[in-house]
């Protein structure tokens, strides 16, 4: 079968890898759709480990059953995710789920871009979901980053009326716009540096927009709100320059939300008498687990979630590499999704 390794942004070979074999309790799956995520792009975090299989956003076909399956049947119409927590350990029983060792141990084999995949025992148990015939394979994908921004805008404390300022309108931008709304935001004001991306945050439900570098960001968000700053920033891209700025729109008492992850060695700047004096909390939310799948399925079954305004591009997997080009870019584009040609 064909598989996609990894070794640079510019450097996705498809290779040849035997069809994996499965044993009891594990599940083979035809990918029909792998998106690709914002984190694919990230040499700091990828080329330390090529090369490398890879791709997590997954959506396919059971093709085989292992001894004791029963939740699933061949021909099922599924939604993988990678990780999967062990429910018991110490994390767990505190319901840090993604920070379970199991959670990190866990992984599909080989990764999402390839044309079949096992799923270890332990995640047919805890990460499979039937996608139902409402989701295409393709809306189906965008399952698991939804899922990140609900457990996210959880851990913030979102409450029903806030005021919520989300950095960034890449995708991940774009679903917390949508979830927000959802979770009772009163106010939702997106940023991005690309007019590209402001236009379908406005159209996704962002009741207004503001680019910092055409407008003082500061200013503007007092200016449509009472004079006060944010509840809630939601910091999507991965940069101390994002984090600093999602704190200075921080008002007294808010939650500053970190949701995308910042290099090693980038160090972020800040007056902890301020902080400590304005009540401002600085939290993070790394990856999600079932519970958030589930309700994020649900969310795009019910159409309350727009996913087709959020595909943008859609490759054959053997011209990924053209696709994590386009996506390295993040210009004009917002999800890209590596798609079986008969899919």
């Amino acid at each position: 079968m064909k598989a996609a390794l990894y070794y640079a942004n510019n450097d996705i070979r498809i290779v040849d890898v035997p069809v994996p074999e499965i044993g009891p309790g594990e599940i083979l799956v035809e990918m029909k759709a792998c998106g690709i995520c914002g984190s694919d792009v990230m040499e700091w975090y990828r080329k330390p480990k090529a090369p490398l299989f890879f791709g997590h956003e997954v959506t396919g076909v059971v093709r085989k059953v292992g001894e004791g399956v029963s939740s699933f049947k061949v021909g099922d119409r599924v939604f993988v995710h990678h990780h999967v927590p062990c429910f018991v350990c110490h994390y767990c029983q505190r319901g840090s789920y993604t920070m379970c060792p199991t959670y990190h141990k866990s992984s599909i084999d080989p990764g999402g871009f390839a044309e079949f995949i096992r799923v270890p025992s332990i995640n047919v148990e805890r990460g499979m979901l039937k996608l139902p015939p409402e989701i295409s394979f393709e809306e189906g994908t965008l399952i698991e980053p939804l899922s990140c921004a609900l457990r996210g805008l959880k851990k913030s404390g979102l409450r029903e009326g806030d005021t919520v300022v989300i950095i960034g309108c890449g995708v991940s931008g774009l679903l917390h716009v949508q979830m927000a709304k959802l979770l009772g935001a009163g106010v939702i004001i997106a940023t991005d540096f690309i007019e590209y991306k402001l236009q379908k945050a406005e159209k996704l439900g962002a009741d207004y927009t503001i680019n910092p570098q055409k407008e003082d960001l500061k200013k503007k968000i007092r200016a449509i709100n009472q004079g006060r700053l944010a509840d809630v920033v939601v910091v999507t891209p991965g940069s101390s320059f994002a984090i600093e700025q999602g704190i200075s729109v921080a008002d007294k008492g808010a939650t500053v939300y970190i949701f995308g992850p910042p290099a090693p060695d980038d160090k972020l700047s800040f007056i902890p008498n301020y902080l400590f004096f304005s009540e401002i909390n600085i939290i993070s939310s790394y990856s999600s687990y079932i519970a958030e799948t589930t309700a994020a399925l649900s969310y795009i079954q019910k159409g309350r979630i727009n996913c087709k305004e959020l595909i943008t591009h859609r490759f054959s997997l053997d011209k990924i590499g053209d696709a994590m080009k386009l996506a390295a870019e993040a210009k004009e584009s917002l999800k890209i999704v590596v798609i079986r040609k008969d899919s």
